[in-house]
């Protein structure tokens, strides 16, 4: 289940990475303060994202339950960002970056590949204990 779940998170992150090159490229971070994109909303989301994947690696190199349970919460929180930025992209049509709108087929394969490393992980917090804390088996 672990290279399902680092699949899923490397299809996330890369789409991801190209959304933000995208939203920068546009302007993005220049006109942050008017659109519907908040920057502190726009870097914290990978922040936490890529904060879960070092927690949720050193939990497999480790056999951690603790960190795994961490790394989930910690994308747990990502998720939530990224909820926040796709509905805000999906309402008033205010989704154009720099006279172009986003990418739907990017932002669309971010946010399945998204989901699916969300419920990976949650399967594989799940499978290190029945709840926070301790070490793994």
């Amino acid at each position: 289940m672990g290279l399902i779940t680092a699949v899923a998170w490397a299809v996330a992150a890369l789409a991801g990475v190209y959304l933000l090159y995208f939203w920068l490229s546009g302007d993005g971070l220049r006109r942050a303060k008017v659109t519907r994109f908040p920057a502190a909303l726009v870097f914290s989301h990978p922040t936490l994202a890529v904060s879960a994947l070092v927690c949720w690696v050193a939990g497999l190199v480790t056999g951690s339950r603790a960190l795994a349970w961490a790394a989930f919460g910690g994308l747990a929180v990502a998720a939530l960002l990224g909820f926040t930025m796709s509905t805000r992209w999906l309402g008033a049509g205010r989704h154009k970056t720099g006279g172009r709108g986003f990418p739907v087929l990017a932002v669309t394969l971010h946010g399945l590949a998204g989901v699916a490393t969300f419920a990976l992980m949650l399967l594989t917090a799940s499978a290190a204990g029945a709840g926070p804390g301790g070490n793994g088996p």
